[in-house]
């Protein structure tokens, strides 16, 4: 989910469509969020570990 962000992140900024910009922005929040949390051993949609 954060490489998915990233790359959206990159082609908003290149294209200028401030959509995609948003929604890496939000994808990448999430995903950094869902990492942190199965990297302190809270269970993540149902499982331990979160990659």
């Amino acid at each position: 989910m954060i490489i998915l962000g990233i790359i959206l992140l990159v082609v908003g900024f290149v294209t200028g469509i401030s959509i995609l910009w948003t929604i890496g922005i939000v994808l990448g929040v999430i995903g950094v969020v869902l990492w942190i949390l199965g990297s302190l051993g809270h269970a993540v949609a149902g499982r331990r570990h979160y990659w």
